[in-house]
């Protein structure tokens, strides 16, 4: 374990923290691909080594960003890096444009990420998408990455995951007609940048129609309850966990970010303090819990992988559900954060950065740390300290265009060009 050095001020403490997190993409990616492997330990059936993941990577694209922005690693070598990564996409399998979950990640073929799932993931594609724009703007200098990052975004066929009903679908295989347990993407969740990008796309788009017909008219979509004196604009009863409401804006960005069902600023703060409402309350009596130890989300658990969240509640506690919540709730990450590195650090901080989760009540701490779950960490933190990804991935055109014509506003939304 790494030497925790306690007594640093909260902008040390959130500096020190965001540069050990880098590690996990900067030290742990695939040395041919350059692709973030899913975990670094805990595996469940696959090779660690080799299994890289696309959404993970895209996220770790804009983590990426991060450590070249704070001069953590020089800018030439994130531009190879992103390179490298460009490259071995052109090259990966692909369905109709769109990514499988897992790729190999020396050969780019496709993992299975479950029986019967080897074809196309929509919404891994969506994160991976915003990566890959953030890269182009931060690197818009380099006008021949750019075309090559457009030509891979171009080639995505959204419009191929559109079942007959007008539903958007999550997984598809063109080789194979739909399957029973087909999985329909309807909101709230983290799926929501399937949307924005699918309807900014010039070239295969999803029409607005399946937005307002599917994805808002699911039951789970509207909630408008109180819990704890907070009202949760969208999603199921105490919200879910936490990353349906961090994961979409990591690129996209809230602030300001309004259509007919929701403020979606107003939305990503509810669902952090409703999360820690229900840690406050604790319920089951967990040890541990507190306004200094809080935070539900999907991680590893001591049974294997769960989403964890109020209504799926084990005692586990995920570091980065409080963490990458700076950007909507500050005072209240900023007390677990601290809890975490000055308190917990000695069983639970490494030399890149925290553990993926823990269990106080059982005295278990994971052996893993997860790309999905390291990432929105570091760049919470840079969302909250100067908003440089939401910058960056929204003011990219394709974003500005699905905005659009999905009939967001917000005060960074240019006006349409005739």
């Amino acid at each position: 374990m790494a030497i925790v050095i306690r007594g640093l001020d909260d902008a040390a403490l959130r500096d020190r923290v965001a540069q050990a997190t880098a590690l996990y993409f900067l030290d742990w990616s695939h040395p041919v691909s350059g692709m973030a492997r899913e975990r670094s330990g805990g595996a469940f059936g696959y090779d660690i080594e080799e299994t890289v993941c696309t959404g993970g990577t895209g996220f770790g694209l804009l983590a990426q960003i991060v450590a070249a922005e704070r001069g953590w690693r020089p800018k030439r070598e994130i531009l190879d890096r992103t390179e490298r990564i460009v490259g071995f996409l052109e090259r990966a399998d692909r369905f109709d444009g769109v990514f499988p979950h897992f790729l190999q990640g020396t050969t780019g073929r496709v993992l299975p990420f479950m029986p019967g799932d080897d074809g196309g993931d929509l919404v891994e594609t969506a994160f991976l998408m915003m990566g890959l724009l953030g890269a182009a703007a931060y690197f818009a200098e380099e006008p021949t990455l750019g075309a090559r990052i457009e030509g891979l975004f171009d080639a995505v066929n959204w419009a191929a995951h559109l079942r007959e009903d007008g539903a958007v679908m999550w997984h598809h295989h063109p080789d194979r007609p739909w399957c029973p347990s087909a999985l329909p993407i309807r909101g709230w969740n983290e799926a929501f940048p399937v949307f924005v990008l699918g309807a900014g796309s010039r070239t295969h788009p999803i029409p607005a129609s399946a937005y307002h017909r599917s994805w808002a008219t699911a039951p789970a979509f509207l909630n408008g309850r109180s819990y704890g004196g907070t009202p949760l604009p969208l999603g199921p009863d105490w919200g879910g966990p936490l990353f349906l409401s961090q994961y979409p804006f990591l690129g996209i960005d809230p602030r300001g970010l309004r259509d007919a069902y929701a403020d979606y600023g107003a939305q990503a703060r509810a669902h952090a303090l409703v999360n820690r409402q229900h840690c406050l309350l604790n319920p089951k009596g967990w040890d541990g819990y507190g306004a200094d130890c809080w935070g539900l989300t999907a991680s590893d658990d001591p049974s294997g992988y769960v989403a964890h969240s109020p209504t799926e509640d084990t005692g586990v506690i995920t570091p980065t559900a409080a963490l990458a919540s700076f950007p909507f709730a500050p005072a209240e990450a900023m007390p677990v954060l601290r809890h975490l590195h000055d308190v917990l650090g000695d069983r639970i901080w490494g030399e890149a950065g925290f553990v993926d989760a823990f269990c106080e009540t059982q005295g278990w701490v994971a052996e893993s740390r997860l790309a999905i779950d390291q990432a929105p960490i570091l760049i919470g933190l840079e969302n909250h300290r100067t908003g440089l990804l939401w910058e960056l991935v929204s003011g990219r055109p394709e974003v500005q265009r699905g905005l659009r014509a999905l009939g967001f506003t917000a005060p960074y939304l240019a006006p349409a060009i005739a």
